[in-house]
């Protein structure tokens, strides 16, 4: 595929990117539409659910594109949903060729978008920037593909890995701007989960506060032995709160659930048997922020897909500070996860990274491409 043609896909990436936080529980698309000349003609995204879809939205701006190609980050929908099926206006316009990052896993698709635009005799190419676009829709991608939510972990450390003082201290580690991204963080995930630990220790609200999504978000504590108590910050904002728990206390349970909390209660609850019931309640996305014992877990676990850590330009030192991943380790190194596609970037004096579980894209695409 030609360099220009790379670049229309990428713009479209990059449209899709601006619905991160609001297109949920539908994917980011975004698409681009060129003349036969390969004069761009028409630029679109998908905002939110209910909305034009991106095809749709490039298409009002580009009017009939007869003889042109369409080029969007995902399979065109072939379903009534919300909005009429996508193809009925990419073969309405009369473009003679669609290119398309990767199918849609989602059952009501699964290539029917495609077939059905090749039986409407348009040219079709699937896989160009497959895995950049993977990685942009990787929360809708993992719970249409792995029926569960996507696990993020994230985490702000000192330079030498330290996520608290030896005391215990550990606001602030990041600086402003980082606390600033790691709220971000939290717009674009359904739920923020924590330990028992941490909810007694630090008190958090565990809301968001930026307004870049519709809504508040669900929000989830292991609490094994059931101590944080009705007068916990977080029960003082808007949202849902869930327990996971394997105490017997009928009296903090009911006082909880007077609360309006959901107190979820079973003798033996394990990461997966906690995703498992997040996934049932409709929950598509999961931002772990600790503590390193929950996080600790998670890792030994395997229940994780992202990586968000921002790491702030000091030294705490001290053999009793923390660091951000408990429990009992790995004993050789060629046992380590490994994070890939890792991204780097400023907030501030701070540096924060991003990446994914190794492999997490390579299974995907495979899925993909039977989709």
């Amino acid at each position: 595929m030609r360099d220009v043609e790379i670049g229309h896909l990428r713009l479209a990436l990059r449209l899709a990117a601006r619905g991160r936080y609001t297109a949920y529980p539908n994917p980011m698309v975004g698409a681009v539409v060129t003349d036969r000349g390969g004069r761009r003609i028409g630029r679109g995204y998908h905002h939110a659910p209910g909305q034009a879809h991106a095809e749709v939205a490039a298409f009002a701006e580009s009017g009939r594109a007869r003889g042109g190609t369409l080029y969007v980050t995902l399979e065109p929908c072939s379903h009534h949903g919300r909005t009429p099926p996508c193809i009925d206006a990419v073969v309405a316009s009369g473009v003679g060729r669609v290119v398309a990052c990767h199918a849609d896993p989602d059952f009501r698709v699964r290539g029917r978008g495609l077939r059905a635009l090749r039986d409407a005799g348009i040219e079709v190419a699937v896989g160009p920037l497959a895995r950049e676009a993977v990685r942009l829709n990787l929360r809708y991608l993992v719970e249409k593909v792995e029926a569960r939510p996507m696990v993020t972990l994230k985490w702000a450390q000192s330079l030498d890995g330290k996520i608290a003082t030896a005391s215990g201290e550990s606001q602030w580690i990041s600086s402003p701007k980082g606390r600033q991204w790691a709220l971000a963080l939290r717009e674009e995930h359904d739920a923020i989960l924590v330990g028992s630990g941490t909810a007694l220790a630090d008190d958090p609200s565990l809301d968001r506060r930026l307004g870049l999504a519709p809504g508040p978000n669900v929000r989830v504590v292991l609490d094994r032995r059931l101590r944080v108590t009705s007068r916990a910050r977080l029960l003082t904002v808007d949202g849902p709160v869930i327990i996971y728990t394997e105490s017997g206390n009928e009296r903090r349970i009911a006082g909880l659930r007077s609360r309006g909390v959901r107190v979820a209660r079973r003798k033996v609850w394990t990461l997966r048997s906690v995703l498992r019931d997040l996934h049932r309640l409709g929950v598509g996305s999961v931002l772990v922020e600790g503590g390193a014992q929950v996080l600790g877990g998670f890792v030994a676990a395997g229940e994780f897909d992202r990586v968000e850590v921002c790491t702030a330009p000091k030294l705490i030192g001290g053999g009793g500070a923390p660091g951000p991943i408990a429990g009992s380790g790995v004993a050789k190194l060629a046992d380590a996860p490994r994070i890939e596609a890792m991204r780097t970037g400023r907030r501030g004096p701070d540096r924060v990274m991003s990446g994914v579980r190794e492999g997490l894209l390579d299974h995907l695409l495979v899925e993909l491409g039977g989709a």
